[in-house]
């Protein structure tokens, strides 16, 4: 787990139980991991299973706070399941709150932090969107989402006839 500081503040019930998992005995371990996954430990890697557990307590807390996330995925499974067929992801989809965004443009390491709010910061300021933040890097205007990774390139069709 990172320990430096981040603009995002995660709930304190959250980061508590994070930070004491070095601390606790491996028996506490288990018992958390049986407790949260409802099965035995699959190994006796200490590092694995803090990483884990701790990604599943973030889960649980962001769980109860993204209804916007769990909605769009709702509908979605109910798209799947009437045509069978799944569309790709929704305009609007944004990562989870919390996540950190990492590019390096022009040999520079740009981060920028997901809030829980919709909003991302980025070197101490908040911007409404990715894109903004682009600008800022890059000096122009790109997709955000495609400049982070969030989304591929569009891929043209070839004409018909045409040779590649």
């Amino acid at each position: 787990m990172n320990a430096r500081n981040t603009p995002y503040s995660f709930p304190p019930s959250v980061l508590s139980q994070i930070a004491q998992l070095p601390r606790l005995p491996m028996t506490e371990i288990k018992a958390l991991w049986k407790r949260l996954f409802g099965t035995e430990i699959p190994n006796y890697n200490r590092q694995f299973l803090e990483r884990r557990i701790a990604h599943k307590l973030q889960l649980i807390e962001f769980r109860k706070t993204n209804h916007r996330l769990l909605e769009s995925n709702e509908r979605r499974i109910k798209a799947l399941i009437e045509t069978g067929k799944l569309r790709s992801r929704e305009k609007d989809y944004r990562p989870i709150p919390g996540s950190e965004l990492i590019r390096i443009h022009k040999d520079v390491e740009h981060r920028v932090v997901v809030e829980a709010d919709g909003q991302y910061q980025y070197e101490g300021s908040r911007y409404a969107s990715l894109s903004a933040i682009e600008r800022e890097i890059t000096g122009t205007r790109w997709s955000g989402p495609l400049f982070f990774g969030l989304k591929a390139p569009v891929k043209t069709k070839a004409k018909k006839g045409a040779r590649r």
